[in-house]
């Protein structure tokens, strides 16, 4: 399975991103932008609006209907969690040809992974997810960057992976779907809390603190939906947690920051933030998943209940930090 021609939908920062890594790894590369305006202007300046200073690779196509592309080629699905579904469905694609995930997220209404929403919507290909500690302005760079790559086949995970790997992009291999869009969604909503806790100036010692707590969630839910433990302390799980937990790159960690400088709703700029964070759409849907299960997540029910508007920031901080002391686990 040498995979010579790979094909990415969505041309924005990540899209641009990952389409540069496919073609750094020397595959032939179809970009799919939202339309074919959108698809003449990349060509035109051979780069993403989104990604702004980088060149896409001469080894990159950049087409506008989705229709065009190879019916055969593995697609990299990059568009947000909530937008998954009517991406995919624009698709026309082969039986058995895989086509990975690169959002992190759950579909809001139906509580479905994002592998679990391809296929519904494609049931004749096989879907797979990539996630990790990565910022798509160091994956365009060419900066070292490892994530994994997950596929219930280990054989098609390997063969991916091996596809999209370079000296500078590593894609560590997993047959563990549900623990590497766990930890992907999770960590959106944590990171979340932990730029209120920076945002409201609480110390260093708090934010190690949260991030520890949080990881405690993560791990807490993952297993309660059939994550393993390994993959949860893995890449996908502890090590994008600690990324998106600690640098302002991350949109998550930014809506945050907003929400833990301004007022109860965080103002003008965590709204605008809402609209690009993906642990904005994600908060709720994890807490009721959790009540299903009994899992006791007080972070991020802290986060869902900020975002909806029912408690404030100090609240919530109030609220966490007078909870009844405990054995820690």
């Amino acid at each position: 399975m040498p995979f010579d021609r790979i094909t990415v939908f969505g041309a924005g920062a990540w899209g641009a991103a990952l389409a540069n890594t496919a073609a750094r790894a020397g595959r032939n590369v179809t970009l799919i932008a939202r339309d074919a305006k959108a698809a003449a202007a990349i060509a035109a300046t051979r780069e993403s609006p989104r990604l702004p200073g980088v060149a896409l690779d001469k080894r990159i196509e950049v087409i506008g209907d989705a229709a065009d592309a190879d019916a055969n080629a593995p697609v990299l699905l990059v568009v947000p969690a909530q937008a998954l579904r009517s991406a995919a469905a624009r698709l026309t694609l082969a039986p058995g040809t895989p086509v990975i995930a690169c959002a992190k997220g759950i579909e809001q209404g139906t509580h479905l992974f994002m592998t679990e929403v391809i296929a519904q919507v494609l049931p004749h290909v096989v879907p797979a997810i990539l996630s990790g500690p990565s910022f798509a302005a160091d994956v365009a760079r060419g900066l070292p960057t490892a994530v994994t790559l997950a596929a219930a086949d280990d054989e098609l995970a390997g063969a991916l992976a091996a596809a999209l790997g370079s000296a500078t992009f590593r894609p560590y291999h997993a047959t563990d779907v549900r623990g590497v869009e766990i930890g992907g969604a999770a960590k959106n909503v944590l990171a979340i809390a932990a730029g209120i806790v920076n945002g409201r100036g609480l110390g260093a010692s708090a934010s190690a603190a949260l991030t520890t707590r949080g990881f405690a969630e993560l791990f807490r839910f993952g297993q309660a939906f059939g994550a393993k433990p390994e993959t949860l302390a893995g890449l996908s799980g502890l090590g994008d947690l600690i990324l998106s937990c600690s640098s302002a790159q991350s949109r998550n960690f930014s809506l945050g920051l907003a929400l833990g400088r301004g007022d109860e709703t965080g103002g003008d700029a965590a709204a605008a933030g809402a609209k690009l964070a993906e642990g904005a759409y994600t908060a709720n849907v994890m807490i009721e998943m959790a009540w299903s299960r009994d899992v006791e997540m007080p972070i991020s029910e802290a986060v869902a209940e900020i975002l909806g508007g029912q408690i404030s920031v100090d609240q919530a901080i109030e609220a966490l930090l007078t909870r009844p002391f405990r054995a820690e686990g």
